[in-house]
């Protein structure tokens, strides 16, 4: 038997329970792994509270990326004893995921642990800090290290997970880090990962006033969306691109065609779920090599199965700070 978090739904509702399930339940794949840890993440809330439709068939397991032993493989390229990690491809969303003590999943979903990383250290990071490396690897393969004295790299939702590790990550390689959040209250908390400077949300977003406002940002990871991504392509420095990873704030764009015509500004979207693994091994690697482990626990807080379900309301509101690690087995 394993002990999962299993959510149902009944006439459109979605509940949430811990439960006991036998592994024979579990859905085929020819990977079957020990659970060690998973993540909460804010899509993890949204799927939980029954959120946007990401999950469409029930019951289901959800917990968008894990870390565990392998127990049995039909792939060649694992064995019984290695430790796999698995973020992306629809885990906890199409696919059961790590919010549970046993997982069956596709093998193609998973990396072996990098050496560099403990299991806690890899779910520390997690979905979110792959997403975080994603993005300073696209800003740096679109020229963001030619312009690294022109000004400061901007990080929005800066105290959530992605904005946490990416604040770590572009200090640790040497650039000006401006944090912005609307929790002007953690600026000691950005400012001990690395952040340089800690603005309010205001500054860089609301309704668009000017197609052109004064250049300010070399780059930027953007977590918030909306208004946010629709205002900040009026700040970039000339020829400065946005890594766009997350739409808390809503899809809808709303900008002008100057910035992009007059200032050359590039957005790139950033979606971790079908990064291909070679990719994805490096990008692993490079976390290792650049986020220290004190840093990594400053920013992260570990729970059990049994604290996710208020967990996941309250990461909705923006009440979570840096990362949740969860113990399947604690």
């Amino acid at each position: 038997m394993a002990r999962a978090l299993l959510l149902n739904e009944v006439e459109k509702k979605v509940s949430a329970s811990i439960v006991d399930i036998d592994e024979a339940d579990f859905p085929d794949g020819d990977l079957e792994i020990d659970v060690m840890y998973s993540t909460l993440n804010y899509k993890d809330g949204m799927i939980i509270n029954g959120i946007g439709r990401l999950v469409r068939s029930y019951p289901h397991v959800p917990g968008v990326d894990m870390v565990g032993v392998v127990r049995s493989s039909s792939n060649d390229q694992f064995s019984v004893g290695d430790l796999v990690l698995a973020t992306g491809w629809r885990i906890g969303e199409s696919f059961w995921g790590g919010y549970s003590t046993f997982a069956r999943v596709n093998s193609d979903f998973c990396i072996k642990l990098p050496q560099n990383l403990s299991p806690a250290t890899a779910m520390s990071l997690g979905t979110a800090g792959i997403s975080a490396m994603q993005g300073i690897i696209a800003l740096e393969d679109h020229g963001l290290s030619d312009m690294r004295e022109l000004g400061s790299v901007l990080v929005t939702g800066s105290a959530g997970g992605v904005g946490s590790v990416a604040i770590i990550a572009l200090s640790a390689l040497g650039y000006r880090v401006t944090a912005s959040t609307r929790r002007v209250q953690e600026s000691e908390y950005l400012t001990s990962l690395g952040a340089t400077e800690v603005i309010a949300s205001s500054e860089v977003s609301g309704d668009l006033t000017r197609p052109l406002e004064s250049e300010r940002w070399i780059g930027a990871i953007e977590n918030v969306g909306g208004d946010t991504l629709g205002r900040l392509v009026s700040q970039m420095v000339t020829g400065a691109s946005i890594a766009s990873i997350g739409l808390a704030a809503g899809a809808v764009f709303t900008a002008n065609v100057m910035p992009f015509l007059l200032r050359g500004v590039n957005i790139l979207g950033i979606d971790s779920v079908k990064y291909p693994n070679a990719k994805r091994s490096v990008a692993w690697e490079r976390l290792g090599e650049l986020v220290p482990s004190e840093k990594i626990a400053s920013m992260t807080q570990i729970v059990t199965l049994d604290d996710l379900i208020p967990l996941a309301n309250q990461i909705l509101a923006g009440g979570v700070r840096g990362r949740v690690v969860v113990d399947v087995n604690g």
